[in-house]
């Protein structure tokens, strides 16, 4: 007899990205255009196809805070037992940063300590649920003047796409800037 087991799920949450804001490789596509990329992802909870959050100011530490904190919730509400987050080193700082102050100090500082590249970390999250049956709003994006960038996929020859910044009202064509976000 074989056991079938389904594939896992791979969904996208806006709250989870670097912080955002004045560095070009912050920024994302729009969603239309990731999702070509990426059809075995889930984008369903992403509210905003284009990337409203992103301006040319960057994302104070207390916002970036605050949006990990909130990724939490949701995470909290979620049914599965064992979750696997992907996500960027400095949204890990400034999310576990918020946490550890009853710790030995020495597990206090691996909590809280800048995260590596490609860095695997187990935790685990004791909650006690979403007990008021609240609804988890979704992000949604400060009032602030947009970015001026906007970013552009080129498709080579070969089918693989390149990221070009452009500045607001450029039709493209000059230098390409490799982007390894």
């Amino acid at each position: 007899m074989e056991i079938k087991i389904a594939p896992p799920r791979f969904l996208v949450r806006e709250e989870c990205r670097e912080r955002w804001g004045h560095y070009v490789c912050d920024g994302r596509r729009s969603i239309t255009e990731i999702a070509k990329e990426f059809p075995n992802f889930d984008f369903s909870e992403i509210v905003h196809d284009e990337d409203v959050f992103y301006s040319d100011e960057r994302e104070t530490d207390e916002h970036c805070c605050e949006r990990a904190v909130k990724f939490l919730q949701w995470l909290n509400s979620r049914p599965e037992k064992c979750i696997a987050v992907v996500t960027h080193s400095s949204f890990l700082r400034h999310l576990f940063g918020q946490f550890g102050e009853s710790l030995h100090n020495d597990d206090m500082n691996d909590l809280q300590r800048l995260a590596g590249n490609c860095e695997l970390r187990s935790i685990v999250l004791c909650s006690h649920g979403n007990k008021d049956g609240k609804n988890i709003d979704p992000l949604m994006p400060k009032s602030t003047a947009p970015s001026t960038v906007r970013m552009k996929t080129i498709i080579g020859k070969d089918g693989s796409g390149l990221t070009e910044d452009l500045q607001a009202g450029e039709e493209g064509g000059g230098p390409l800037n490799f982007l390894s976000c």
